[in-house]
């Protein structure tokens, strides 16, 4: 079986709201946009392309879908946007009517718990999920995330959208924790069966 690897920029107060850019999401009023940058160390990189390297599939939420694909989709030639233009992706929407402004995309509308239930039994590899606060959560609620593969910045931003569902309970097992020199700290934790 197939693993869902969550893979989240995140504070020490769970936000993970907006981590690239000021205009990137201020749904809500939200004003802290790009606070990971002034944290950025090569490591990250390596993280995320060690987990691209472990998954040939990409689940996302609409939003994160439709800034991904803006951003990567016009990059050709870039080995990080490369690969994620060409590996297959899933993307859970009720409001897109098409698809095709990112190559390799499928579009899931209804039935998302059954739907990804049945690609974490097709045989691959991992299907990796990042940003997608409202699909993680549902994801969450369902007990169908395998791992959480987070980068933790020391910050505490007080509001913005949650990485944990409310008034869910999920145990953890720490499996890797690094600190990194501009004081990110890379942990995985696997869910406790």
């Amino acid at each position: 079986m197939r693993e869902l690897i969550v893979a989240e920029f995140i504070t020490l107060d769970g936000v993970i709201q907006a981590p690239g850019g000021a205009d990137e999401d201020t749904e809500g009023g939200f004003t802290h946009g790009g606070w990971t940058q002034p944290y950025w160390h090569d490591d990250i990189g390596a993280h995320f392309f060690q987990a691209m390297s472990q998954a040939d599939t990409i689940l996302l939420g609409r939003k994160t879908w439709q800034i991904h694909g803006g951003a990567f989709e016009l990059m050709a030639g870039d080995p990080f946007a490369d690969t994620l233009n060409n590996i297959p992706k899933y993307v859970v929407s009720t409001t897109l009517e098409s698809v095709s402004a990112w190559r390799n995309s499928t579009l899931i509308r209804d039935n998302v718990v059954e739907t990804v239930r049945q690609l974490k039994q097709q045989p691959g590899k991992n299907i990796l999920v990042d940003g997608s606060s409202v699909l993680i959560q549902t994801l969450a609620q369902h007990d169908l995330v395998d791992e959480y593969s987070l980068h933790v910045y020391p910050l505490v931003l007080g509001s913005g959208k949650r990485l944990f569902p409310p008034g869910k309970r999920l145990d953890l097992t720490l499996v890797e924790a690094s600190p990194l020199p501009t004081g990110v700290v890379f942990m995985r934790y696997r869910r406790t069966a």
